[in-house]
Parts: structure tokens; C-alpha cells; sequence
């Protein structure tokens, strides 16, 4: 008598899937890095993943598909690690100032994720519609750009930033700057640093510090510098007695 086939528990089935998923877009992040994403095709991402074509097309219709489930995993991942450093900054240009550092913190540390972002954006803007990308962001993230806005707004009311700046053109302007230069210099790594002879990661670490200090209220920067010349004056004296 034959023996009756046994139906796998759902949760099994659901992780089995789920690595197969995982096989897939792990795939593609190498492939797209070492080949870009424009010149990487379905098939060699099956074949690098190690799925059947028949598998592949049960995950995927098709290549944009992965590049936009890549980008959804990146942006939950970034949004949520960001937040996690704004936590505690006691005022608006130290949650600004930690936002940047982590940003120059993703170039240092992983500039393949950057490396994707800037390719993501060039076919984006050749042929992705905006709304495609607006949905995407106000799900991961409902509160949006206003976010930035407030930011701007709470450091202009608590001092720490300069009064002359317009809160609903501000952050964007500065986001914009330093998101262009961070996937700029991930995409060209090592032709600029022979092309300029500093590392990407110093050229981006001083684009941020320029940024802040035209952000920084004056009398921020006076208090700043009043406290370090308290602090050399002090080690002096300790040194002297």
C-alpha cells in the first residue's frame, strides 16, 4: 500500500520560500555591483542563485521587480538604523549632526548598499516614474520629508541653528547635497581618491563638517569655541602646577 504523502507544516514551507528568496536577491546585489544592473540579465541571476527559471519567475516577473524589493530592504534597513542613532541627541543640530555621521558611517562601512542607491537612481530617473518611489517612502516611512522640515524648525527654536534658514527648503537642500556626494564618491571609490589623494571617506567626513558649520547658529559656534579654549586653558594650568 502506498504511503500517503505528507503535507510540510505551513511555517516550513514559508521558510523554505523565504530562503529561496533570499538566495535570489543575494544574488543580484553581487551581480549588480560587479556588472551594474543595467548589463546584469534575469538569467544570470538564476543561474547565480542557483534557482530553476521555473522558481525564479514564481518570485520574480522580472528584473525590475528585484532591483525595487532590493531598494524597499535597503530603505526599512537604513530608515530604521538612522533612527536608532538619532535617539538622545539633546538638540536639533546634534540629531542633525548624527544623521550625517551616519551617513558617512554607510559609505566607510557599506559602500555596496551606497553603490546600488546610486545606480538605483540613475535608471530611476531615466525610467521610473516619481510616484513609484513616493509610495514606496510613505510606506516605509508615513511621517515623509516633514520629518526634515521640523528638524529645521526645532533647531531654529532651540538655538542650535542659525535663524536665516528656511526650514521647507533647508534640509532638503542639504539631503540632496549630501546624498549626492555620498553615492558619488561609493561609485567612484579608488578613481577618486587617485584622481583627489584623500580616501572617499575623509572627502565625505569634511563635505559634512562644512555643511555643519554653515548650519550652526553664530552663537553656537562661539560657545563651542569659548568651551575649547576653557579646555586647552584648563590643561595648561594642570600641566603648570
Amino acid at each position: 500500500m502506498p504511503r500517503k504523502k505528507e503535507n510540510k507544516p505551513a511555517h516550513t514551507y514559508q521558510a523554505h520560500r523565504e530562503r529561496q528568496r533570499r538566495r535570489i536577491l543575494d544574488a543580484a546585489w553581487k551581480l549588480f555591483d560587479a556588472y551594474g544592473i543595467d548589463r546584469t540579465t534575469m538569467a544570470e541571476i538564476t543561474s547565480a542563485s542557483g534557482v530553476q527559471p521555473s522558481t525564479m519567475y514564481q518570485y520574480f516577473a522580472n528584473k525590475e521587480d528585484i532591483v525595487w524589493a532590493i531598494l524597499r530592504e535597503l530603505m526599512q534597513e537604513v530608515s530604521e538604523r538612522s533612527k536608532q542613532r538619532l535617539e538622545g541627541a539633546p538638540n536639533a543640530m546634534a540629531r542633525l549632526t548624527a544623521l550625517l555621521d551616519f551617513m558617512a558611517d554607510e559609505l566607510e562601512n557599506n559602500p555596496v548598499k551606497v553603490r546600488f542607491m546610486a545606480q538605483f537612481d540613475a535608471i530611476y530617473a531615466r525610467d521610473w516614474p516619481a510616484k513609484r518611489l513616493l509610495t514606496l517612502e510613505s510606506q516605509i516611512n508615513p511621517e515623509g520629508f516633514g520629518v526634515f522640515t521640523e528638524l529645521i524648525r526645532e533647531g531654529i527654536a532651540d538655538g542650535s541653528l542659525r535663524p536665516d534658514l528656511d526650514p521647507g527648503l533647508t534640509m532638503h537642500a542639504v539631503m540632496n547635497a549630501v546624498i549626492g556626494a555620498q553615492r558619488r564618491l561609493a561609485s567612484l571609490g579608488e578613481k577618486v581618491e587617485l584622481e583627489y589623494g584623500q580616501p572617499i571617506d575623509q572627502l565625505f567626513r569634511e563635505t559634512i563638517r562644512v555643511l555643519l558649520i554653515g548650519l550652526r547658529a553664530p552663537e553656537a559656534s562661539k560657545t563651542r569655541r569659548s568651551h575649547k579654549r576653557k579646555a586647552v586653558h584648563s590643561r595648561t594650568r594642570k600641566r603648570s602646577a
